[in-house]
Order: C-alpha cells, then sequence, then structure tokens
C-alpha cells in the first residue's frame, strides 16, 4: 500500500500556495510570494543544519509553513481537516499531530522547524510592524522586483494598495467608443454623448 504522503503532499502543497498566491493580500505582488518562499527555505536549512537534523527531504517543514501562513489570516473560520471540523488556525497544530502518530518524532521536528520559520516570517512582517510600532523588518528587496515582475495591475500607493483589473482592450478611438464592449453597435454611433442635467 502506498504511504498516503504521496498523495496528500502533492494536494497540501497545491492547495495552500494557491490560497497564498490568490486570496492573500499579503502576497498581492509574485515577487512578495517568492521572497515569502525563499526566506522559508533558507531558515529551514538553516535550522535543519543547526540542530544537526540532517534531512536531505523539507517538503513537510514547507507544506506545514504554508498552513501556518495560510490560517493565521483566518481566525474564527472552521476548516475541515479529514472529515472533521476545527477552527482554522489549529489546522498546522493537527497536521503536526498526525505526522507524529504516523512518521514518529523525526517529521515532527522537521515539521517544528517549518513552523518556526512561518511565525518567524510573521514576527518580522507583521507583528512586529502592527503591534510592536516598528517596521517591516523583512521587506520584499527591490532586485526580486526586478527579477519577477508582476503584471500592471498592483499600485503602491503611501496608503495602502490599488488593484487595476485588466484591460480586455486597449484599441479605443478618440471618442471612446472601441471595436468591442457591451453597448450594442447602434449605440456607439451615435455620438459621444451628454450627461443628463448638463448645460
Amino acid at each position: 500500500m502506498p504511504k498516503l504522503g504521496m498523495l496528500l503532499d502533492p494536494y497540501f502543497l497545491y492547495s495552500y500556495l494557491s490560497q497564498l498566491e490568490v486570496g492573500n493580500a499579503r502576497f498581492a505582488r509574485r515577487e512578495d510570494l517568492i521572497w515569502y518562499l525563499s526566506f522559508i527555505m533558507l531558515f529551514v536549512l538553516f535550522l535543519d543544519w543547526l540542530i544537526s537534523l540532517g534531512s536531505i527531504w523539507h517538503l513537510q517543514a514547507l507544506i506545514l509553513a504554508l498552513a501556518y501562513t495560510c490560517t493565521q489570516d483566518q481566525r474564527g473560520i472552521k476548516a475541515n481537516f479529514f472529515f472533521v471540523d476545527i477552527p482554522a488556525q489549529l489546522v498546522p497544530y493537527s497536521m503536526m499531530l498526525v505526522s507524529l502518530i504516523m512518521h514518529g518524532p523525526g517529521m515532527l521536528y522537521l515539521q517544528l522547524c517549518g513552523l518556526f520559520a512561518a511565525h518567524m516570517y510573521d514576527f518580522l512582517t507583521r507583528l512586529w510592524p502592527e503591534f510592536g510600532g516598528g517596521r517591516n523588518l523583512l521587506p520584499t528587496p527591490a532586485f526580486m522586483s526586478r527579477l519577477v515582475p508582476s503584471p500592471g495591475r498592483v499600485e503602491d500607493h503611501g496608503f495602502g494598495r490599488a488593484f487595476r483589473p485588466p484591460r480586455a482592450n486597449d484599441t479605443g478611438s478618440s471618442t471612446g467608443a472601441s471595436t468591442g464592449g457591451v453597448l450594442p453597435d447602434s449605440w456607439k454611433t451615435r455620438g459621444k454623448g451628454n450627461r443628463l442635467g448638463g448645460d
């Protein structure tokens, strides 16, 4: 019988990574997510070297780090974990308990490295600036933005980020009529139009 990890690991990796890429406002740009993944994996490798685990396969640490980061913004929401509804923030700890039962303490140490790495990233980028009065100690470096350009949809302002919807058609004429759109073609030939109540 094949191990469950061969089925569950790709599922968890895809699920949590897509949640961070699509639905998490903290990673609005591609380079933010790549910087997060780079920090997590380098920190896990450092911890592995520091406590001499000697592991060569760190996927479990990455999956647990992704699960921890995803569920931090989902407090108060119920999540389904192996057909049991639990609070979303307990999902990483439930994953660690299942790994301890199925694989023993070796896997648990590796997952603890992932948990600590994700918590360290969360502390340096969100908890310390919001609650400690400091600044983001781990901003995405500028060279990442040059290496991995985001689509032109995100504009950074001093008060937050603005998301521009993608343009379907950039070939409009000077009168404002375009070759496509929601208006029927007969309406486009009527002129530029006037505002009601105008002069």
